[in-house]
């Protein structure tokens, strides 16, 4: 009795005739066994930003700002330097190389200028102090 009743409501005497697809599932799925896992398999995307080493300058323009500062150079270039700095904390590395760019340049002129200024307030006055004598 109990035959009857799974042959009745079984899908293959429902009515229709039988889905080739349909059965080779069943068949590969009995083959197989049952999935482990029925959810569909995900994957996982990280994105490695490629770490452009922007050098912002800024402990190099404060020395010329405080030691070493003809025409105000290194305060322009500390000025510079932390908008370079704070372009990068944004995340505009080309505005941040830009102004990077620019502060070690200004960089560079306020340390030679300083240099010169030094050497000839050293070499001048000893010059005219060996002339008098």
């Amino acid at each position: 009795m109990n035959h009857t009743v799974q042959t009745f409501f079984s899908p293959v005497n429902s009515g229709q005739p039988p889905n080739y697809e349909m059965l080779k599932e069943e068949h590969d799925v009995a083959m197989m066994g049952a999935p482990h896992n029925p959810a569909p398999p995900t994957s996982t995307v990280i994105h490695i930003r490629s770490e452009t080493s922007v050098p912002d300058h800024v402990v190099w323009s404060l020395f010329n700002t405080l030691f070493m500062n003809p025409c105000c150079l290194g305060f322009i270039a500390f000025a510079y330097s932390v908008k370079s700095r704070d372009r990068k904390m944004v995340g505009d590395l080309t505005g941040a190389q830009a102004y990077a760019s620019t502060a070690k340049c200004l960089n560079i002129w306020a340390l030679i200028l300083g240099i010169l200024m030094t050497i000839l307030l050293i070499v001048v006055p000893v010059l005219i102090f060996q002339a008098h004598q």
